[in-house]
């Protein structure tokens, strides 16, 4: 049995996606981070601060669907801010990194409160079913190209 997809469906999460995230990029520019440095940011962090540098590379390729140079070009960048500090390998959050991460996550979980206010839970936990679905399908349709 197929279902049969709402007109605009696409469009609709789309502009969703777009809308909140212009809101995020407001906060991020307040301290001159990009948005792929916030990704890697919240991904070293929540693994306790330090990761192996390929796992960050391939983390950073994988959520954001950016080729291998524009990750360590990330990696870079961080490190040259002292955000990042390379030891053998690995990468570990600075202080001035978990600072800023701090900030971040602050900003943007101000952001979701406000906009995800009102919403019932069940709601909110069906759109993530839904739309992490709908991710790992299009994530095995482009590991196949």
């Amino acid at each position: 049995m197929t279902t049969a997809t709402p007109p605009g469906l696409g469009r609709t999460i789309a502009l969703a996606h777009y809308a909140s995230r212009a809101l995020l990029e407001i906060v991020l520019a307040r301290s001159g981070t990009t948005f792929n440095q916030s990704v890697a940011l919240r991904a070293v962090s929540d693994n306790s601060g330090t990761v192996e540098r390929a796992w960050l590379v391939d983390r950073l390729t994988g959520s954001l669907k950016i080729d291998e140079s524009a990750a360590h070009e990330t990696v870079a960048e961080m490190t040259d801010a002292k955000l990042l500090e390379p030891t053998a390998g690995r990468v570990s959050l600075t202080d001035s990194g978990r600072e800023l991460f701090e900030g971040i996550r602050v900003g943007g979980n101000e952001i979701a409160a406000r906009l995800y206010a009102g919403i019932p839970a069940e709601d909110l936990a069906t759109a993530g079913r839904v739309l992490t679905l709908v991710t790992e399908r299009a994530d095995a349709e482009l590991a196949d190209v």
